[in-house]
């Protein structure tokens, strides 16, 4: 089957995301989104990506006409029954996953495939809200979505090899590198990555070095593009704690268990550079100043 008609569920920052780079590829789209409010502030930042593209002389305005042509937002689930795939990218809560994913699931026709871009749930837990887990994928984007090139594709035990190889092929599609990975929690990148940030924060806790310092020698001791502090405050504390608790309760080992340090950050409402303070201050986001903690 080839794919032809793409929906998106949510609007947000990596729905957006997703639903420019479906449509930047030629594939007609649908964005859903709960509120028309949503909605625009999501068509909105995708015509600002455009336009910075136009500027830059990589898009013609001709092209971007014609992006944004095939590009349609709704507050209607029933706007995507038509779809060949539908990728979700909705808050990461698993009850909310699987009622939208048991909607769809009667509302779709039997070709249409879904995938979830969560970044640590399991995708056997969201297809088992559907009778399609046969025709269920894991496509984990990164952010932002239409410069990030990476995305997993995710396999469950279920997952029928021939959709699975479709789906692969469609990430490659969205001109993205695709890379294959099982249904296991954190899949690749968070189940690498997400014990190297709780070790940073463990490493200041017991003293070895300040923020500052221990992001200048993840950076230039081991050539990383940002200290663990840095990305830590840019992904969200609050967004690692769940996902640290999501995984030490799949797997129970004490590299996925929070620091007592994170807990305490994210109960102050001090979740990073959305809420100007993290391990740094953003008070002036231009020279953000490390925390003595």
């Amino acid at each position: 089957m080839a794919i032809q008609r793409v929906g998106v569920v949510g609007c947000g920052l990596m729905g957006s995301g997703i639903a420019q780079v479906c449509s930047q590829a030629g594939f007609a789209t649908v964005v859903r989104e709960v509120s028309s409010e949503v909605v625009e502030k999501g068509l909105k930042s995708i015509e600002k990506n455009l336009s910075r593209l136009v500027e830059k002389g990589t898009l013609t305005e001709a092209a971007k006409g014609e992006i944004r042509g095939r590009l349609k937002g709704t507050t209607s689930l029933q706007d995507l029954k038509d779809c060949d795939v539908i990728v979700e990218a909705i808050i990461e809560q698993l009850p909310v996953k699987r009622e939208l994913f048991s909607a769809l699931d009667a509302l779709c026709p039997a070709h249409t495939i879904f995938a979830s871009n969560t970044s640590s749930l399991t995708i056997t837990e969201i297809a088992a809200a559907t009778k399609r887990p046969q025709r269920f994928v894991g496509l984990h984007f990164f952010n932002p979505v239409p410069v990030m090139k990476l995305v997993e594709v995710v396999r469950t035990i279920a997952t029928d090899p021939a959709v699975y190889e479709e789906m692969v092929a469609f990430g490659a599609k969205l001109g993205k590198t695709t890379v294959r990975a099982n249904d296991s929690g954190g899949f690749i990148v968070n189940r690498l990555l997400v014990p190297y940030l709780l070790d940073a924060i463990r490493a200041l806790e017991e003293g070895v070095g300040s923020v500052a310092d221990i992001d200048a020698s993840m950076k230039l001791g081991c050539g990383y593009p940002m200290g663990p502090f840095t990305l830590l405050d840019f992904v969200g504390l609050d967004t690692t704690y769940y996902i640290s608790q999501i995984m030490f309760d799949e797997f129970k080992e004490k590299r996925f268990a929070a620091p007592p340090l994170l807990k305490r950050m994210v109960l102050a409402g001090w979740h990073g550079r959305k809420t100007g303070r993290g391990f740094y201050d953003y008070a002036d986001p231009n020279n953000p100043k490390a925390l003595e903690l």
